[in-house]
């Protein structure tokens, strides 16, 4: 790697002064799980580092006005791990338990996988379907910005250069809700997915009221399958509504080729996998695997 300025804030306020004078020279560092590989194949040379660890308070896990609140240095094992992510969003835990190895989730951050917007990640296909949003903060002040906005393109998200992630806020479940994840993965349990699938339903007298769909690996943001879920809006979700369903997402994600499969192929197992969840959701959810 080449040479670059460190440095380690211990106060938001301070961090975001930072962030401000530096620019968008400054990288932003927190689990550096993927920025530190970045770095060292040459791909991105930042002349300088900021980094959060040391910002107390981050790293708190809460309920407040019907949000489970996540701070932006949370690390995938504490979302894992955390009694109340597993008594109130049960579906988060066990998504966060399939990322990666234990090692890997002990060091990567909330806010860092959210930063780096890597359409692979199973975190942020679990955290789109749910409803999340992230609170952003900079020296000018914070606003929230739902997912759907937040994730722009590949790697390129709504975060302006002195801006970083503070918060992940996840509606709780309400009566009624439903939930399931699962991937397909044709190498190791550790490897990215062919596609990945999070479905979030609200049902009610046997139909269903409201669904969320969202899929990773499936295009270059994690997507939400809005003609899929509006195919469900109002229906009893019997195997044919949800057949019909699961054949609408073949057409609205947008796959590349891959040494994980072709376009053609993950358009399929997007199909596939839609209706694996949907029936996983009905069957009792949390489901992951």
């Amino acid at each position: 790697m080449k040479d670059f300025e460190y440095f380690a804030p211990r106060s938001l306020a301070e961090a975001h002064t930072l962030l401000q004078e530096l620019g968008p020279d400054a990288k932003v560092i927190a689990g550096g799980t993927a920025l530190t590989l970045l770095m060292k194949r040459g791909l991105v040379q930042p002349p300088c580092l900021v980094s959060l660890r040391l910002l107390p308070g981050l790293d708190d896990i809460a309920i407040s006005d019907g949000k489970l609140r996540l701070g932006a240095l949370c690390t995938h094992r504490q979302v894992e791990t955390s009694p109340l992510v597993r008594q109130q969003v049960p579906l988060l835990a066990e998504v966060f338990r399939q990322v990666a190895t234990v090692r890997i989730r002990h060091m990567a951050t909330l806010g860092g996988a959210l930063a780096h917007a890597d359409p692979n990640q199973d975190s942020l296909t679990a955290l789109l379907a749910l409803g999340a949003r992230a609170l952003l903060s900079s020296a000018q002040g914070q606003r929230e910005l739902p997912l759907e906005e937040f994730f722009l393109d590949y790697y390129e998200t709504a975060l302006k250069p002195n801006e970083l992630v503070q918060e992940i806020r996840v509606p709780l479940p309400g009566p009624g809700s439903a939930a399931a994840f699962l991937k397909f993965l044709p190498r190791t349990a550790d490897d990215y997915a062919t596609v990945s699938v999070a479905v979030a339903l609200r049902l009610e007298d046997g139909a269903c009221r409201e669904a969320r769909i969202a899929l990773g690996s499936a295009g270059p943001t994690p997507i939400r399958a809005r003609k899929a879920e509006a195919e469900l809006a109002g229906r009893t979700l019997d195997n044919a509504t949800i057949a019909s369903a699961a054949a609408i997402v073949r057409d609205e994600v947008d796959p590349l080729d891959d040494i994980r499969g072709s376009a053609a192929y993950k358009r399929e197992m997007a199909a596939v996998f839609t209706r694996r969840a949907l029936l996983a959701a009905l069957a009792g959810g949390p489901h992951a695997g």
